[in-house]
């Protein structure tokens, strides 16, 4: 007798049978698939419209050749350009194929059965996963309220009232994915310092290098020298543009990041990934492009959201959470027919009325207010 689909399921541990999966940005094919649409813009992944440096794209290229043999597992040439790059020792660096590993990494080493993980009620939906997959219990903390000056941001306040002592890990984002809200430093320094040391605090600085020009922001790398339990995590998908070839890494104290390597799995990092992130290490121009970029389309962008009526999230990142209303399933789905993607926030983030939309080049910005427009037009977006 054949056995039921449903004993599969039963099979697998606690914390994974209740997960709901990660859900990406809908792929631009999917959406030709789906709908017969071409001419897409895709804004719904925070990428880099300006791709990657030509000099990663040379230095990827380069290493085709070498495509039969694994790739350096210790990564040498990128730690020691990791290290050199933030002046710390070689040791403090974990390299993770984007900082998403290094998360899940965090979580294998540090959490577990009888552990908790705190996090804000509307951060990046990987810190609840990651935890649960490993039977450890995902706590959120209240976040900001909305007539906050940080609305539905971190309130470290409330994440520190949510501390126990079965906590183990506490993931923040700074700037936070998919609000955009950030926190100043004088803020996290006064948490670093009330949390307990036995408590491993993950400061998520994806889009760090969007953010240094925010009034209070502090990047987190000099602090790990001052608190051991503290672990910085970066990517290379966002600034640098090479989202496709997923490196990312960690800094922290030499024994945590021991600890980190012993769950890290061989050969994490592609040989083209490594090489492409040397390159785009040594290339600054190519960042400072890119944030400039991103700070001129923002702000034109928020000009003609205003003038379109709509609101939206201060944000220290490359992408603007904007509220369009409690139909905002509905705009989302208009916005797909017109060939533009972007993010719903509802669901495992908590912000129904909200689309999460990446800053594009000028013309894809164009795209999507256009497509806005017609959609205000039927009466779709809630207007301020």
């Amino acid at each position: 007798m054949p056995l039921p689909t449903t004993f599969f399921c039963d099979l697998a541990v606690a914390g994974v049978q209740a997960l709901q999966p990660y859900q990406p940005g809908k792929p631009i094919e999917e959406l030709q698939r789906e709908y017969g649409v071409t001419d897409i813009v895709k804004l719904a992944s925070n990428e880099n419209p300006l791709g990657p440096s030509p000099k990663a794209l040379a230095a990827a290229r380069e290493t085709f050749a070498e495509l039969h043999r694994y790739p350096d597992g210790n990564g040498f040439a990128l730690r020691q350009a990791l290290a050199a790059h933030h002046d710390v020792d070689p040791l403090s660096i974990t390299l993770g194929s984007g900082s998403n590993d290094l998360l899940e990494m965090v979580a294998r080493a540090f959490l577990g059965p009888g552990r908790e993980a705190v996090f804000s009620k509307h951060a990046f939906a990987i810190y609840a996963i990651a935890s649960q997959a490993v039977g450890a219990t995902p706590v959120a903390a209240p976040a900001n309220p909305r007539e906050h000056a940080q609305p539905f941001g971190h309130d470290l306040d409330a994440m520190r009232a949510a501390i126990t002592a079965d906590t183990r890990v506490v993931f923040i984002a700074n700037p936070n994915n998919p609000t955009g809200t950030w926190l100043a430093a004088e803020e996290l320094e006064r948490f670093f310092d009330s949390v307990p040391r036995d408590v491993i605090i993950v400061l998520d600085e994806a889009y760090v290098e969007y953010a240094e020009a925010a009034p209070g922001y502090r990047e987190g790398s000099a602090w790990v020298a001052r608190y051991p339990n503290l672990v910085v995590t970066r990517t290379f998908s966002k600034a640098q543009g090479l989202a496709g070839l997923r490196v990312g890494y960690g800094l922290s104290h030499p024994q945590v990041a021991d600890l980190l390597n012993r769950v890290r799995m061989p050969f994490n990092v592609s040989i083209p990934a490594q090489a492409a992130a040397v390159a785009a290490l040594a290339d600054a121009e190519h960042v400072q492009a890119s944030v400039r970029l991103n700070r001129e389309e923002m702000q034109r962008l928020q000009a003609q959201l205003e003038g379109l009526g709509l609101r939206w999230l201060p944000s220290a990142g490359n992408f603007l959470c904007v509220e369009v209303g409690p139909r905002a399933a509905d705009v989302y789905e208009g916005l797909l027919r017109r060939g533009v993607i972007v993010r719903p926030v509802g669901g495992g983030y908590g912000l129904p009325t909200f689309l999460r939309m990446s800053i594009g080049l000028q013309r894809e910005n164009g795209r999507l207010l256009q497509a806005l427009g017609e959609l205000r037009e039927q009466g779709l977006l809630q207007v301020a």
